[in-house]
């Protein structure tokens, strides 16, 4: 589990195409304090470190099955892409975000962006169908960030960023037309269930 509270911006070092996708990324994590298994949600997707090292700096190594290709952004890396990293939640940790699995439901792009003062409001197009999970002040996780809904009109949904976050996550460098990772909040997922079984 994770918060959707960014706690790093690594880089992709390399890209190997072996069947599988497998991506080395660049980080200032300890890299003594990661175990090999363990998690790392790497730009909002859940990935298991298989292999790391420190020369020439921190980096692990992730594979990525098709299937996760197929489902996200992550075809999308090319080496020097910038990820949204985050390790998972411990017991005793802030919960500063919201409950987040690293399990993307699909993509949304981007599809306006406009300064208001010194933050950025953003709309996106949400597949149509997680569109129905996404509330105004309800919680999405995007590219592995936690944010707030500010309103829904359909498949589209706003929300914005403030300076802090585009300074220590990668959205600093979002443009329209991008593709972002989404995962819908845990609770309108089993909500949307519970009404569908009534």
């Amino acid at each position: 589990m994770f918060t959707g509270i960014v706690t790093d911006v690594g880089e992709i070092l390399a890209l190997d195409h072996r069947g599988d996708l497998r991506a080395r990324i660049g980080t200032s994590y300890d890299i003594s304090g990661i175990e090999i298994g363990a998690s790392i949600a790497s730009d909002g997707v859940c990935l298991t470190v298989v292999d790391k090292g420190t020369d020439p700096q921190g980096w692990y190594d992730v594979d990525i099955s098709a299937e996760t290709v197929s489902l996200t952004n992550l075809g999308g890396w090319t080496v020097g892409s910038r990820v949204n990293l985050e390790r998972p939640l411990k017991v005793g940790d802030e919960l500063g975000g919201h409950i987040v699995s690293g399990h993307v439901d699909g993509v949304a792009r981007i599809v306006a962006m406009e300064d208001e003062g010194d933050s950025t409001r953003v709309t996106l197009e949400a597949p149509a169908d997680l569109a129905r999970f996404i509330a105004p002040k309800g919680s999405v996780a995007l590219n592995g960030t936690s944010l707030t809904v500010n309103e829904v009109d359909g498949p589209r949904f706003g929300i914005n960023f403030i300076p802090h976050t585009k300074a220590v996550t990668t959205w600093g460098a979002a443009q329209v037309g991008d593709l972002v990772n989404l995962e819908v909040d845990t609770m309108a997922r089993y909500v949307a269930r519970l009404q569908d079984a009534s």
